[in-house]
């Protein structure tokens, strides 16, 4: 599997992750990432707050609390798409403070040969509160 990485992409508006909050809510996104590839459903969770908001399909999806998600959730999805792993191709930061982060983000879904399901642009926000940074909201072009 290739490595996934914070290159800046394209759009003048945006740029890498380089203060202290931003670092810390990149790694949030790389927590992600490593336990959507594992399958990790609890550790997935523990990348987010709760309520968490995703908006994509044309539908507002708010999953309220940890361990909302069916223990089947990576079975049904590997079923219906043929998905084996996914890369982030760009995580770019539009807007942050000492407390909240906004980034404008790719990933691509990735069969088991390698080939490539589809490539999905993202808005995701990652906010520190109670003393954690976590994905509070994200709304995708993924189905």
């Amino acid at each position: 599997m290739p490595e996934d990485t914070n290159d800046p992409g394209h759009g003048s508006a945006s740029r890498l992750a380089t203060t202290a909050p931003e670092m810390a809510a990149l790694k949030t996104l790389d927590n992600y990432m490593q336990a959507w590839n594992q399958r990790d459903l609890a550790a997935m969770d523990a990348t987010f707050h709760f309520p968490h908001v995703r908006i994509a399909s044309g539908r507002i999806h708010i999953l309220e609390a940890a361990s909302a998600r069916p223990s089947d959730f990576f079975d049904r999805f590997i079923k219906t798409t043929g998905w084996d792993y996914s890369l982030w191709d760009y995580r770019q930061v539009i807007q942050s403070n000492h407390e909240k982060v906004h980034f404008a983000v790719q990933f691509t879904r990735y069969k088991e040969d390698n080939s490539v399901i589809g490539h999905y642009p993202s808005l995701w926000i990652v906010a520190l509160i109670d003393n954690k940074w976590g994905v509070q909201a994200r709304s995708s072009f993924a189905p």
